[in-house]
């Protein structure tokens, strides 16, 4: 292909082959304006007859046609390693791939491992002056609010009446009045009914328990340090577990009662939920990793808060590696939804066993072992699940504060992922340095269009657009990284540009670009007349005549 595309210096190498020992200055005079405007015209033709082909056949296979030759025939001759086998299996794998059904629908799930307002996004922005969350962040939150902590029968009760106000207002003063407000009125009941009332019921008013949603909302937003929440979270299980039990003894006397269930069921989860949080945070590490298992045993149906990945964050902190594959080999099953958490920690684990030794040098020479070959397939799995994560890992990209919600597969997810499990990948030796050296021959893997899937379904295309509404606009969003054009794509379009400028020039102005291209021919080959000279000087005449006739 190169021999084509430079067919303007072959050609003029070929006049002088044919005959070598006329001066070259001679040849050149003999060119008439005419032979350089056929000359540039024919290469600039032939240049843009091949960018033609390379553009359909990388619109078609997604790779380049030069590039490909090269590297399946040049690249074994030169003692590379040969990828037909792979990319024979990759191609079957897209047939079957493309048998899946796409999903297309992008739904946002709320960040397991979110910040908390008042303690980490206001300090946020008391330092920056920017805004970390967006509206249709703090509205899906406050959406959320509503169907877990709410219930119909909530105007029963007056402080849960206005709570339920309280989830949607969108002034956080006013949401925290309104917490304030809903404390408030039972104390006032209490002053009011307890002389009303036989001694004997004054005892059980005393023990009534306070609003613990006004308390979640207060630990979440009022407190200014992660200490002040615990507190409050601390005050409100003990008012959660009250609601929680009374209402399980009356959760079959109808349906009425059976949401109210559900909704102190949800509280209560909660609060313990974030109680681990608080002390993960705080530096209590076991003490969370307990609280977080005794969660996920009293209430094993509840997988959508998603408590594992809480749990996989902080076994990684204390380095229980054993523990960890125990949680991956319960929730990495193929009928659960995944996440960035579950695949990249798998990745994590196997690039453990092999990271600290890995070169690539020395995998190119003797090949990938069977265990290097696992970590580098986990990649390669992690990378085509969420290809956002990798950049943030190998601080490519710059984190921002996560968000309340997150996109699966988006870099949204990327974001929430390496902003707490960054640290564990530093602290396993070599594991970078085996996904910088990996990650991006994921891409090579998935079939062409990159829409289709691979070891998933085909990616969502409505990512981006989703990511941007939930992640803060002094980010740039990552964008599912497309395949670039390839050098040879370029370069020819380089170079039909450049022949097709010059044989314009050259119609236009024949006797002046003849004189350019004399001028330039002849300093290319005067090193060659330089030496044709010295060896017409050292040999002798007879000789060189003899050599001449053969």
């Amino acid at each position: 292909m190169k021999i084509i595309v430079f067919t303007d210096i072959l050609t003029l190498l070929l006049f002088v082959s044919l005959s070598p020992f006329s001066p070259v200055s001679m040849f050149l005079n003999t060119l008439t304006p005419k032979f350089y405007v056929a000359l540039t015209g024919t290469s600039s033709l032939i240049s843009g007859l091949i960018l033609i082909f390379e553009w359909w056949y990388f619109r078609k296979y997604g790779t380049s046609f030069i590039e490909q030759v090269s590297v399946s025939h040049l690249r074994p001759l030169l003692g590379g390693v040969d990828n037909n086998s792979s990319n024979n299996s990759n191609s079957s794998n897209g047939d079957s791939d493309s048998n899946r059904q796409s999903v297309s629908e992008c739904k946002v799930w709320r960040n397991p491992l979110n910040l908390f307002r008042g303690a980490e996004y206001n300090r946020y922005t008391w330092v920056t002056g920017r805004e970390p969350l967006t509206y249709y962040d703090m509205n899906l939150s406050a959406q959320d609010h509503q169907t877990f902590f709410t219930c119909d029968s909530d105007h029963l009760r007056p402080a849960d009446a206005i709570m339920q106000k309280a989830w949607r207002e969108r002034n956080p003063q006013a949401r925290i009045s309104a917490a304030h407000e809903a404390l408030e009125i039972n104390e006032i009941r209490s002053r009011v009914e307890v002389p009303l009332i036989a001694s004997s019921t004054i005892w059980e008013i005393k023990l009534l328990p306070k609003c613990a949603t006004a308390y979640i909302l207060l630990a979440e937003e009022e407190a200014t340090t992660i200490a002040e929440a615990e507190k409050l979270f601390k005050q409100a299980l003990k008012a959660g577990d009250g609601c929680y039990r009374r209402s399980q003894q009356l959760q079959h006397h109808g349906s009425q009662y059976e949401a109210q269930h559900r909704r102190d069921t949800n509280v209560l989860v909660y609060i313990k939920r974030r109680l681990a949080m608080c002390a993960r945070r705080l530096g209590r590490t076991r003490e969370a990793v307990k609280m977080m298992r005794d969660l996920m045993k009293e209430f094993p149906l509840l997988s959508m808060f998603n408590i594992h990945e809480n749990l996989l964050e902080a076994l990684l902190e204390l380095q229980a590696y054993a523990d960890v594959q125990a949680v991956l080999a319960k929730y990495d099953d193929i009928s659960l939804p995944k996440s960035a958490t579950i695949c990249y920690t798998a990745a994590l684990l196997k690039a453990r066993a092999v990271s600290d030794k890995f070169s690539p040098e020395a995998a190119s020479r003797r090949g990938l072992s069977t265990a290097e070959m696992n970590a580098v397939e986990a990649i390669h799995r992690a990378v085509e699940f969420n290809p956002h994560v990798p950049k943030y890992l190998l601080e490519m990209k710059s984190l921002i504060l996560p968000p309340e919600h997150i996109l699966k597969r988006g870099d949204s997810e990327a974001i929430a992922y390496a902003f707490f499990h960054l640290a564990h990948w530093k602290r396993v030796e070599g594991a970078l340095n085996l996904l910088h050296c990996t990650w991006e021959g994921t891409f090579r893997m998935i079939p062409y269009p990159l829409e289709k899937g691979h070891l998933f379904y085909p990616y969502p295309i409505c990512t981006e657009t989703a990511d941007r509404e939930l992640l803060p606009s002094f980010h740039e969003v990552s964008v599912y990284p497309k395949k670039e054009l390839p050098f040879f794509i370029l370069f020819t379009a380089g170079l039909c540009s450049f022949t097709a400028m010059l044989a314009l020039l050259t119609h236009q102005f024949p006797e002046l670009m003849g004189v350019f291209a004399k001028a330039f021919l002849s300093t290319l080959f005067a090193p060659l007349n330089f030496v044709m000279e010295k060896v017409e000087s050292i040999l002798p005449s007879s000789l060189w005549h003899q050599l001449t006739r053969i």
